[in-house]
């Protein structure tokens, strides 16, 4: 059979790549060339593919090892029974292809999954060995995520640790009968168990580093999953219920949401249409309440309907404020910051302004204002040293007057 060429291959997986959702790069160790040993950085800028919790765009070469696969997961565009175009990479031209867009300023890093060919040891083994060339056969100091498999050897997860800033195993599905009906070849208890191990990996490595200088780094960006939403019957709740048990049992850093996309000679069991990317968004904001904002996952399951799902049209913060409207008015002046988080339309930098401007003086409607995109969304919710929202946390049309306009619904919170 006739080899495809390189820049073909690099179409294929790059594009194949397009699915897996959890490649930010946020909390890695920020290394640097600049002192004149090795090469590559995970503090410049470039082309945009993920960004840090500060902002800055970290460029990603975003590509898989190969769309050969052994599995038949209903949902992935690169199962058994697919007919898309086959290509796979050697080690080495993933490391050349790095190398070589990191010299042109294209990239900053690399993102490293794949389907599973052979068997999913012997994948496992040679995205590791990617991963340690870059390291140690060329001192590349930029950023490396390595999905792992969660079928390969347990001991292969030590190793992709030890050359990786950060690494993921797919959960794939929010609940095991979804799993078990869409990925028949995939196991729960097999995943977490990988999840098991990487955690435990890196709460030992973090000890051992407190204890002894040059201890060896695992991981140090820690590990991160992906749930695809859609493709299965499963509710908001039951999204966030399982999200919620990711982060308390395995210190998860984060958990992408990726919206089902129908893909080509999709199976029959699949939905038709993609589920609303707005409904993607809503589970990011919940996922923020979790993080940021204090909230348990309980609270944010309050904000959904009687159906499990969270309403499209507002966010779950203004949603859970308008059910628990007894909590408001909140004043700006004197409220703990735990209440200030509650405030819809209030962010975490600008909670964090009220409460250092309030120790130099009373702050009043205009004052908040300059802190936060739109006065109009708080005005029912808080108390100012010039403002009382008579009657209006109250009224029932309520919802209209906070609700955004379309050109907002997909900010955060603030």
């Amino acid at each position: 059979m006739r080899e495809i060429p390189l820049p073909k291959r690099l179409e294929i997986l790059s594009d194949a790549a397009k699915y897996d959702a959890s490649c930010a790069s946020s909390g890695t160790a920020r290394r640097t060339s600049r002192d004149g040993k090795g090469i590559g950085s995970t503090t410049g800028n470039g082309i945009c593919h993920a960004y840090a919790p500060d902002g800055r765009c970290i460029s990603l070469l975003k590509i898989l090892l190969t769309n050969h696969c052994i599995f038949d997961c209903h949902y992935c565009i690169n199962r058994k029974s697919s007919n898309v175009r086959r290509a796979r990479f050697t080690p080495q031209e993933v490391v050349d292809l790095t190398l070589s867009f990191y010299k042109r300023n294209y990239i900053e890093g690399l993102f490293l999954s794949s389907g599973i060919v052979k068997s999913s040891s012997h994948t496992m083994e040679q995205m590791i060995e990617v991963a340690r060339s870059l390291r140690e056969d060329h001192g590349f100091r930029g950023y490396i995520h390595l999905k792992t498999i969660p079928e390969a050897d347990p001991e292969l997860v030590a190793h992709a640790g030890l050359w990786a800033d950060r690494i993921s195993v797919n959960i794939e599905l929010p609940t095991k009968a979804g799993l078990s009906r869409l990925a028949p070849d995939k196991d729960s208890g097999r995943i977490e168990g990988m999840m098991g191990r990487i955690h435990g990996a890196i709460v030992e490595a973090k000890d051992a580093r407190k204890r002894f200088r040059h201890a060896p780094r695992f991981a140090p960006a820690g590990q991160s999953t992906q749930m695809i939403v859609g493709a299965d019957g499963a509710s908001d709740t039951d999204i966030i219920t399982r999200a919620d048990s990711l982060y308390g049992a395995y210190g998860m850093r984060r958990v992408y949401y990726s919206g089902f996309s129908p893909i080509p000679d999709a199976s029959a069991i699949l939905p038709l249409k993609r589920p609303p990317l707005v409904r993607e968004h809503r589970l990011y904001q919940s996922d923020w309440l979790m993080r940021f904002y204090g909230y348990s996952a309980s609270e944010v399951q309050q904000a959904a309907g009687t159906d499990g799902m969270l309403p499209l049209d507002i966010d779950p913060k203004l949603a859970w404020a308008l059910k628990f409207r007894q909590h408001f008015p909140v004043d700006v002046n004197r409220a703990p910051r735990e209440m200030l988080l509650r405030v819809p339309g209030l962010g975490t930098r600008a909670v964090q302004s009220i409460l250092a401007s309030r120790r130099h003086r009373t702050l009043r409607l205009d004052d908040i204002a300059r802190f936060t995109v739109s006065i109009a969304k708080l005005r029912p919710f808080i108390v100012a040293a010039d403002w009382r929202p008579t009657l209006l946390t109250d009224r029932a049309d309520l919802v209209s007057l906070v609700k955004p306009k379309p050109s907002e619904q997909l900010e955060l919170f603030a």
